[in-house]
C-alpha cells in the first residue's frame, strides 16, 4: 500500500503550497479542481461540534452536487471559531471561485489542523493567486502533501477501469492520523475521476463505498469535528454515463480504492505498528455485531495488547460482553489469526493460542468473534495503542 508516485486524472488540475498557516513553513493550503463541470457527492462529520467549513458545506445544500473541486488548508481547524470563522470560509471560497473565474460556491471548503483558533484566512487570500497560477494535471499530488498535519506520510491513489468504449480513471488523496474513528468518512478524503455517471448513481455507490471504507477504520475512538469525504466526476473521459456492468466495475474499483486509503489510515495511526480486521460472526443482528467490532477496536485495553503481540483473548471477549449486545458467553468462540483460542463451552485451548503468538506478531492480522446467536455480522479495522501516540498528542499544541 505505498502511496503512489504519480496522480492524473484528465480533466483535473491540482496545486499546493505553503502560505504561512504552519510555523514549520510545510504546505498547508490544497487546491484541486476540474476543468470541466461535475456531479459531486459529500459526506460530512456526524460529530455534533462541527468545524466551520462543514458548516458552510452542509448549507450548501442543493448546490453541493455540482461542485468542481476542493480548497483544503492544514495547520488551522477553524473549529469552534463561531461567526469570524464562517466569514473565514465564506472568504476562501470566494477566492479562489474568483481566482478561477467560476461562479459562486464552485468549490469545496476543508480545513483540519488545532481546533480553537482563528483561522487567519487573509493569508490563503493572499496566496489565492499564486495557488491558482500553480496549478498543473501533475498538482494533485502536491495537494496531498498540502493537506497532512501529523500524518507520516502521504494517502494517495488511483485506479483504472475498463468500460465498454474505453477507459475511466479514479484518483484518491486521504490524509489522517490521530482523532479516528468515524462515524461518515475519514479526517479528509477526495476523490476524481473522468467519469460520466448521474448523480443519483455517483450518491449512491460513493455512500455505500464510504460506509463499508473509511466507515471501518478506528485508531482511537474519537471522531474529528471536520471529517469530510467527497467525490467529483467530470465526464472528461467522453464516455457515455456509466450504467449496468460497467457501473458496477466503477463501484467495485472506487471501493477498492477507498479501502485502500483507509487502511493506509489506520497504519499510519500515530505510533501504530499493527493493523488487525475485528470480525463478528453470529451475533442477532448487524448491529449487534457493529457494537461488539467497535466496542474491541476502541478499548485500550486491546490495543496495548496488540502492540505487545499477546494472545491475551481474555480483554477481547471482556469488550465483548460490556458492547450491550445480546451474548451468551457459553457460545462464544475467539480466533487470533485463524487460530481458535476459545471454543464454544468456554473451552481453552493453549495450544492455538501458541501457534497464534508468532502469528500476532506481524504487521497485520484477524481477531475474529462468533457469537452463535444467528447471522448478524460487522467488521471494522483498528490500530495499536503504543508509547508514541501518547507523545505525539500530549503536546500536539505545542
Amino acid at each position: 500500500m505505498k502511496p503512489v508516485k504519480t496522480l492524473r486524472v484528465p480533466g483535473f488540475r491540482g496545486a499546493g503550497m505553503s502560505c504561512g498557516l504552519k510555523k514549520s513553513g510545510k504546505p498547508d493550503l490544497a487546491l484541486v479542481v476540474s476543468d470541466l463541470p461535475c456531479v459531486s457527492e459529500v459526506v460530512f462529520t456526524k460529530n455534533k461540534v462541527f468545524a466551520a467549513p462543514v458548516a458552510w458545506g452542509k448549507a450548501l445544500k442543493g448546490r453541493i452536487s455540482t461542485l468542481r473541486g476542493i480548497v483544503a488548508n492544514s495547520g488551522n481547524a477553524n473549529a469552534c471559531t463561531g461567526a469570524e470563522g464562517l466569514r473565514a470560509v465564506r472568504d476562501t471560497a470566494a477566492a479562489a471561485c474568483a481566482a478561477l473565474a467560476l461562479p459562486k460556491d464552485s468549490l469545496l471548503v476543508s480545513s483540519t489542523g488545532v481546533i480553537g483558533v482563528r483561522m487567519p484566512f487573509e493569508k490563503i487570500v493572499d496566496a489565492m493567486p499564486d495557488l491558482v497560477g500553480s496549478l498543473s494535471p501533475d498538482g494533485i499530488l502536491p495537494a496531498c502533501d498540502a493537506i497532512m498535519t501529523t500524518d507520516a506520510f502521504p494517502k494517495r491513489g488511483i485506479r483504472k477501469v475498463k468500460v465498454a468504449g474505453g477507459t475511466v480513471t479514479i484518483g484518491g488523496i486521504a490524509k489522517g492520523a490521530g482523532m479516528i474513528a468515524p462515524n461518515m468518512g475519514t479526517m479528509l478524503g477526495y476523490l476524481f475521476t473522468d467519469a460520466s455517471i448521474a448523480a443519483g448513481d455517483l450518491k449512491r455507490v460513493f455512500r455505500d463505498s464510504v460506509d463499508r471504507s473509511f466507515n471501518r477504520i478506528v485508531v482511537d475512538g474519537d471522531t474529528s469535528t471536520n471529517d469530510t469525504a467527497a467525490i467529483f466526476a467530470n465526464g472528461a473521459c467522453g464516455l457515455p454515463p456509466l450504467s449496468g456492468d460497467d457501473l458496477e466495475a466503477f463501484a467495485l474499483a472506487l471501493h477498492d480504492l477507498l479501502l485502500d486509503l483507509a487502511l493506509m489510515i489506520v497504519r499510519d495511526g500515530e505510533g501504530a505498528t499493527r493493523v488487525v480486521r475485528i470480525a463478528v460472526t453470529g451475533a442477532k443482528s448487524d448491529a449487534d455485531a457493529e457494537k461488539a467490532t467497535r466496542a474491541v477496536a476502541t478499548s485500550p485495553l486491546v490495543k496495548t495488547m496488540v502492540a505487545g503481540a499477546d494472545a491475551n483473548w481474555g480483554r477481547v471477549i471482556a469488550a465483548v460482553g460490556r458492547a450491550g449486545i445480546a451474548m451468551n458467553q457459553e457460545k462464544a468462540e475467539v480466533s487470533f489469526a485463524g487460530e481458535i483460542v476459545l471454543k464454544a463451552g468456554m473451552v481453552i485451548d493453549p495450544k492455538a493460542e501458541a501457534r497464534a503468538v508468532p502469528k500476532i506478531k506481524k504487521e497485520a492480522f484477524e481477531i475474529r468473534v462468533d457469537l452463535g446467536l444467528g447471522s448478524g455480522s460487522h467488521y471494522v479495522y483498528f490500530s495499536d495503542l503504543t508509547h508514541a501516540y501518547i507523545d505525539c498528542n500530549a503536546g500536539y499544541r505545542s
